[in-house]
């Protein structure tokens, strides 16, 4: 195996599409925002890229097997624009791995003809939050302004140490390539799986692309998550839960 292959799927005409991507990171933000986004809206697998940088194993669902890999979906909502959506379970492993994925994921973004790139993730706060803001950074003057319009923050310095990983990659090399891209970041603690910030940051990404999805799931799964933290805080501040109180589904 390559360390780079690219597995073509279906083939699909998109116009003048964005690039959005959702891979996890803090509170799985950016993974909650594309998966929601791929269940609400009509989507076709178009593309499979596998690595042998990705975590040596397979998901198994049914007795099925799936080697690690991303996929790009293409995505043609009733209104708004064209999307072609990266998502996936994973990351690389080290930083040869991640420029090299990322090399890949422009290359795939460049055959389907991708005007801009929107990448989504969270930023952490290391405290728990009620209000949720979203950070943004952009490599062009027009993706800036197009962000403050619709109420993203551009904070001097934040996020602190920059923005890791693919999402960061794809501002940084796509600015290379003369692609203009936006990191979209919500707000979250960084201890919990975060639906919350994901509406949030998905909300502004609507706003952004015109696209109109609906939010009860994860709504209900923000609910969920509430719960938990209550539980937390209750631990925290009181004595200790009953013993059969099960905390094990905390992600």
């Amino acid at each position: 195996m390559d360390d780079y292959e690219i597995e073509e799927l279906e083939a699909v005409d998109l116009e003048s599409p964005v690039l959005v991507e959702g891979l996890p990171g803090v509170g799985h933000v950016g993974k909650l925002a594309v998966e929601h986004l791929l269940e609400e809206l009509d989507s076709t697998l178009v593309r499979r890229v596998y690595s042998t940088h990705f975590p040596p194993q397979v998901s198994v669902k049914d007795g099925d097997v799936q080697l690690a890999s991303a996929e790009f979906h293409a995505v043609t909502p009733d209104e708004g624009r064209d999307l072609l959506v990266l998502s996936g379970n994973h990351q690389a492993q080290d930083n040869a791995g991640h420029y090299g994925l990322v090399s890949t994921f422009l290359d795939v973004g460049e055959s389907f003809g991708v005007e801009e790139i929107i990448a989504l993730g969270g930023v952490p706060t290391g405290e728990l939050i009620e209000e949720y803001d979203v950070i943004g950074a952009a490599t062009t003057d027009d993706m800036t302004a197009d962000l403050e319009g619709a109420g993203v923050a551009f904070r001097e310095n934040e996020p602190a140490g920059g923005i890791v990983g693919v999402s960061g990659l794809l501002l940084g090399m796509g600015k290379r390539q003369g692609t203009p891209a936006a990191c979209l970041m919500g707000e979250t603690s960084g201890y919990l799986v975060d639906p919350k910030s994901a509406q949030a940051v998905l909300e502004v990404l609507q706003d952004l692309l015109g696209f109109e999805v609906d939010y009860s799931s994860l709504e209900e799964r923000a609910d969920e998550m509430e719960e938990v933290v209550r539980k937390i805080q209750e631990m925290e501040q009181g004595p200790s839960s009953p013993a059969d109180e099960d905390l094990r589904y905390i992600g």
